[in-house]
């Protein structure tokens, strides 16, 4: 295997650290250090590699430096060695329904409150063979999360354009993750939801309230034509350094009989901490016919690997393959989140 440069050895420790769930502090340290170095001009590297300088950059440690000399002498840094050796395979009882996935449609970029470009993301995704992947930042009122207003959604849009135009065939679909409101309405304009290639509606306040305004809340929203996907449905969190929540409650047959009758997935999410749809109720979505999505709800480009957790727990309850949205083709799924 050819020996990464300084900046692509930086960026590919991040990556094996956020696969891995890393402290978020260990990232940030390669991904700057990525950044310091890509940013010097030729000949300022070339002088710096020459005697060794680079502790003298703000931003980068003796742990950096150690890994950008190694690369520019053409060596395979030793912690990427170790990083490497050291990374299993993530659900591997999930591994032939991971083969069938052609990307993902639930990711966050540094626009809301993910922590990399768009650009980096994407190449990530189709590095790791996705054909195609959503880039689903929030919507304004999770302002905790850097909600994308009207305005700003627009202008991302005109980034993914060209950077479509560059990365073809390699497909990044314009999308959001939208919040479910009060009373069920959706947290964007709906002409521009209207224009979007795939929608993700979730719940992200108000997850104690009462069963019976939750199901109407979530059964309002799944019925909106502009929503093909409901997003990590019970909120929950198992564990992780967020902590945990309980699940919301909710008439779980009303919700995905919804689901049902109006074509909307249900989102099998992939993060660790979440695990969301629980089992039981993954179980239910299966015998009411549910269509499904799974989805990485990355934040991170390491993060874009974990789809193999959602595959081993979908298979493990029965889920269909053919009822996996995100196994279509790109036409397929683009016919039926802009048929719906």
């Amino acid at each position: 295997m050819t020996a990464p440069g300084p900046v692509e050895a930086l960026r590919e420790i991040g990556f094996w650290l956020e696969r891995s769930r890393a402290e978020t502090h260990r990232v940030k340290a390669y991904r700057r250090a990525a950044d310091v170095v890509e940013a010097l001009p030729d000949p300022e590297r070339t002088a710096r590699a020459a005697a060794n300088s680079w502790r003298e950059l703000a931003g980068i440690g003796p742990k950096t430096a150690a890994v950008i000399a190694e690369a520019e002498a053409g060596e395979v840094p030793a912690y990427l060695a170790e990083l490497r050796r050291a990374a299993a395979p993530i659900g591997p009882a999930g591994a032939a329904l991971r083969q069938r996935l052609r990307g993902d449609l639930h990711t966050h970029s540094e626009w809301s409150d993910g922590g990399s470009p768009i650009a980096e993301m994407m190449a990530v995704a189709a590095a790791l063979g996705h054909e195609y992947c959503a880039l689903t930042d929030h919507s304004p009122r999770l302002t905790v999360a850097n909600g994308l207003s009207a305005e700003r959604l627009r202008r991302q849009l005109d980034v993914v354009a060209e950077l479509n135009a560059r990365i073809a065939p390699f497909r990044v679909l314009t999308g959001i993750e939208v919040d479910i409101l009060a009373g069920g309405e959706l947290d964007q304009e709906p002409e521009l939801l209207a224009e979007l290639d795939v929608v993700v509606a979730s719940v992200h306040s108000r997850l104690r309230e009462d069963s019976a305004a939750m199901t109407e809340r979530m059964v309002y929203a799944v019925a909106n034509p502009h929503v093909d996907v409901l997003g990590h449905c019970t909120g929950r969190l198992v564990d992780g350094d967020r902590g945990t929540r309980p699940e919301s409650q909710f008439d779980a047959e009303v919700v995905f009989e919804a689901c049902r009758a109006y074509g909307t997935a249900v989102e099998i999410n992939s993060r660790p901490e979440r695990r969301d749809p629980p089992a039981r109720l993954l179980r239910l979505a299966v015998e009411m016919d549910c269509l499904f999505s799974i989805d990485t709800d990355a934040h991170a480009p390491g993060q874009l690997d974990w789809l193999g957790y959602g595959c081993e727990r979908a298979l493990a309850n029965g889920v269909p393959p053919e009822r996996v949205i995100n196994t279509w083709p790109l036409a397929e799924l683009l016919a039926w989140t802009t048929g719906r």
